[in-house]
C-alpha cells in the first residue's frame, strides 16, 4: 500500500517551506513521492514554489479550487485515484489552510482508496507569531488541524521569544477546549525550530509520529462561506508598491479579515515572490513566477484591496 501523509495548517503558517525540507528527507531515505496540493482558489501559487523538486523521485499534482464543495471533494478523489497507479512509496497532500481534515479520513475510507492507501502521519504547521484574535471559524479550523496532528511544529520559531511560542501553544489547547476536544498539546506534541533549517533529529520525529484520532464539535457552518479570496492577474505594480500596499491591506479592517497575500510580480527578466502575513512581509527572487497576486481570508471587501493595488481583480 501507498502511505499517505497530510500537512495541514493555516493560512501563512509555512506548509509549503516544510513540505521542501520533508520532501527533500524522504527522497534521500530513497522512496518515490507524489506530491497532491489541494488548493483553495482557482490558482494554484503553492504549487509553482514546488517546483525545484521535480525529478526522477518527485512528481507534483494539483486540485484547484474555483468549484463548490462537493466537486472539489470529488476531484480530489479522482486525483488520488490516479496517483495510486503511479508507483510511488509515499504521497503527501497540502491542502489549503482553509480545510476540514474529515475530508481527508473520510475519502481513504471509501473504496477504492482505502485499499490503495495507508495514513502515514498527519503534520500541522502553526506560526509562533499566530494571531491570537481569530474569529470563531477561524479558532474552529485551527482546533481541528491541530486535533489529529501526530506533531505540530511551530513556524517561525526562531523570529519568536519563548513567551510569545508559549503563548500560541496555549491558544491552541484553549481552542481543542472550545471544540470540546479532549486532547490538549505537551511538549512532547510540538517541535519549535527555525522551518529553514530543521535538524535531522526533528525530520525523523516527524517521519514517525502518526496521528490521532480524537473526537470534537463540529462547526455548524461547515462550508465556512466567510472565507474567500481575490485574485489579480497581471498587476502592473512596483516592488516597493506592493510592499507598501500589502502591509495596509493586512492592518486595514477596511480590506476585511486578511490572512495571507501571496503571489509573483515581474522584475526585469526575472520573478520576485511575496509572502505577506502580520508578522511578515517577504519579497524574494525566484526562478519560475506567473503573474498573480491572491488576497486570502475573511469577509474580504474586494473593491477596497482593488483600490489599494490599484489594479481590478480577476473575474
Amino acid at each position: 500500500m501507498i502511505t499517505i501523509d497530510l500537512i495541514t495548517g493555516f493560512l501563512g503558517s509555512g506548509k509549503t517551506t516544510f513540505i521542501k525540507k520533508y520532501a527533500r528527507y524522504l527522497m534521500d531515505q530513497g522512496l518515490k513521492i507524489g506530491i497532491l496540493e489541494n488548493d483553495f482558489g482557482a490558482v494554484n501559487v503553492d504549487m509553482l514554489l514546488l517546483q525545484e523538486l521535480l525529478g526522477e523521485q518527485c512528481d507534483l499534482e494539483m486540485v484547484s479550487g474555483g468549484c463548490d464543495k462537493d466537486c472539489h471533494i470529488r476531484r480530489f478523489k479522482t486525483k488520488l485515484i490516479a496517483m495510486g497507479m503511479s508507483g510511488y512509496d509515499r504521497v503527501i497532500v497540502e491542502p489549503s489552510g482553509i480545510f476540514d481534515v474529515d475530508e481527508f479520513f473520510d475519502s481513504l475510507r471509501e473504496d477504492p482508496l482505502d485499499q490503495w492507501y495507508e495514513i502515514g502521519n498527519v503534520i500541522t504547521i502553526v506560526d509562533a507569531l499566530l494571531n491570537l484574535r481569530l474569529s470563531e471559524e477561524s479558532d474552529y479550523l485551527l482546533a481541528s488541524e491541530v486535533a489529529d496532528a501526530g506533531k505540530v511544529i511551530i513556524s517561525h520559531a526562531d523570529e519568536a521569544d519563548p513567551w510569545q511560542i508559549d503563548g500560541t501553544v496555549q491558544h491552541l489547547n484553549q481552542a481543542l477546549a472550545k471544540i470540546k476536544c479532549k486532547r490538549q498539546l505537551t511538549n512532547e506534541d510540538v517541535i519549535a525550530e527555525n522551518m529553514e533549517q530543521l535538524s535531522e533529529k526533528a525530520l525523523d520525529a516527524v517521519f514517525h509520529c502518526g496521528y490521532r484520532l480524537e473526537s470534537y464539535c463540529k462547526l455548524d457552518a461547515g462550508d465556512y462561506r466567510g472565507f474567500d479570496s481575490v485574485y489579480f492577474m497581471n498587476a502592473e505594480i512596483s516592488e516597493e508598491k506592493l510592499k507598501e500596499a500589502a502591509v495596509k491591506i493586512l492592518l486595514d479592517p477596511a480590506c476585511g479579515n486578511v490572512f495571507r497575500i501571496k503571489g509573483f510580480i515581474r522584475k526585469g527578466s526575472g520573478w520576485l515572490q511575496l509572502n505577506a502575513t502580520r508578522s511578515v512581509v517577504e519579497l524574494r527572487p525566484i526562478g519560475t513566477g506567473q503573474e498573480v497576486l491572491i488576497v486570502i481570508g475573511e469577509n474580504l471587501k474586494a473593491e477596497v484591496i482593488s483600490d489599494i493595488f490599484g489594479a481590478k481583480p480577476a473575474v
